[in-house]
């Protein structure tokens, strides 16, 4: 009797300890903000990022009914400037080549929308619905150059892979296809395709060098019990991760060493700190870092400077209330070359976070190191036209304001106006977008602890 005791004691206690360890607070990062302006009974679905030629950034969130453009650059002023209308679906993706968008779901009719980003930040205008013959529907979309991959759905045999060339951005042509097994998602890079076979527990390593004629290079389990759902690759794409959404719990990461295409490795597995029981969604890499959507455990920041020994750093749990095995919660995760993170909960809607560490090699404007001191460099070229590079530093996390005057004193531009990560920045400044003459002007950086002013000089 009193051993039955002790053993009910334990697992009492080790529920309790599980159970508040997978809660802790969220580390390392902080949010901007959580937009929930489009939930229904049908869910929110996917997202992904476009940062304009002007530098401003936008989330482009998968809604129920359609597609939600949203202006992240200042972080005091996140907001929502257009909404493209689509069939409604509860999955809804897309991808940025060029100033368009092209958004795909698992509607039936609902095609491949391709939208016009040039207006922005005023607006977006959908250019044509377009397909072709016998196809209607697509699970997922992705990108490498100027090509399109249609991924699942109806938009090739056995739910392949479709090749689209976009070079002429709203007149695709259709190029070849991959039809051998289901494909889920796919990540391409170096005419290398990397599809995950989620129905079949596989991950195929397709050559897309010939994009009309697409040749297959391997095909792996992902080890027993495994649904690949996407795929993600290191910086050298020596490593392959792969996330696992269905077949036998725990639904993990996997890295693969794929050095040899033809025979990958496999070298580990990874879940989040102290949770056992959610279920992994999308992975996106970035330098040294993994973001990933992890459902019902929320954002999750892994260090992958050595992949093989993947180390989570930070997390936000966009779906706090618990970490079951359900597919509700974080959808997918970008992060944009600000350090801004843009996450899409299924529930919730858009969430804005950033980490409150440099996240480093993770694109331009990115931070190397820290500083030990703000400073505020002069522009280069000086005289300018009619664009110029302005240079500046954080020794800390830190409020930024910078602003451009004339000499009169009147702003003519707010560059930034955000909390920034330390590090060291180059933001570039185009004169002709505010339609300004030649003359003497004066850009201002502000901190809470730091303001400095230098002078640069427009020529025409």
């Amino acid at each position: 009797m009193k051993k039955i005791s002790l053993t009910v004691i334990v697992l009492i206690f080790a529920f309790n300890f599980s159970d508040s360890f997978s809660q802790l607070p969220n580390q390392n990062t902080y949010l901007l903000t959580n937009l929930n302006q489009h939930f229904s009974n049908t869910l929110y679905s996917a997202i992904w990022g476009y940062k304009a030629p002007d530098g401003r950034e936008y989330a482009i969130l998968g809604c129920p009914t359609g597609t939600a453009f949203i202006d992240i650059t200042d972080s005091a002023n996140i907001h929502e400037v257009d909404f493209q209308t689509g069939l409604t679906s509860s999955w809804r993706e897309m991808k940025t080549y060029s100033n368009y968008a092209y958004i795909v779901s698992e509607a039936n009719n609902s095609n491949l929308q391709i939208v016009d980003l040039q207006y922005l930040p005023d607006s977006v205008s959908l250019v044509k619905t377009w397909n072709y013959t016998g196809y209607t529907k697509t699970h997922s979309i992705s990108q490498s150059g100027h090509y399109i991959y249609l991924n699942g759905g109806n938009s090739a045999a056995n739910g392949g892979i479709t090749v689209l060339d976009v070079i002429d951005p709203v007149n695709p042509v259709k190029l070849g296809q991959w039809t051998t097994l289901y494909v889920h998602d796919c990540r391409v890079s170096n005419d290398t395709i990397y599809a995950a076979n989620i129905n079949d527990g596989k991950v195929s390593i397709i050559n897309a060098s010939n994009k009309s004629s697409l040749s297959t290079v391997s095909t792996f389990t992902n080890l027993p019990g495994a649904g690949p759902h996407n795929t993600a690759l290191s910086g050298d794409r020596k490593r392959l991760f792969v996330s696992d959404e269905i077949g036998t719990a725990p639904f993990l990461m996997k890295v693969w060493n794929i050095e040899n295409r033809s025979a990958p490795v496999y070298v580990t597995s990874w879940q989040p700190t102290g949770i056992t029981t959610s279920i992994i969604h999308n992975i996106e890499t970035y330098g040294n870092y993994a973001i990933i959507a992890h459902y019902s455990a929320g954002i999750r920041i892994v260090n992958i400077a050595n992949p093989d020994v993947p180390i989570e750093v930070a997390w936000y749990d966009t779906y706090p209330s618990n970490n079951n095995e359900s597919y509700n919660g974080c959808w997918g995760v970008y992060m944009f070359p600000s350090g801004k993170i843009i996450a899409s909960d299924r529930q919730t809607g858009l969430y804005v976070i950033k980490t409150s560490f440099p996240m480093t090699g993770t694109g331009n404007n990115a931070v190397n190191s820290v500083p030990q001191n703000y400073s505020l460099s002069q522009n280069y070229p000086n005289p300018f036209n009619p664009s110029t590079k302005i240079n500046f530093t954080l020794p800390e996390n830190s409020s930024v304001k910078l602003n451009v005057f004339d000499i009169s004193g009147k702003k003519v531009s707010g560059l930034i106006n955000d909390f920034r990560a330390a590090g060291n920045y180059e933001i570039n400044f185009e004169a002709g977008k505010y339609g300004l003459s030649s003359g003497i002007y004066f850009y201002t950086l502000s901190t809470d602890k730091f303001t400095d002013t230098k002078r640069m000089i427009l020529l025409k």
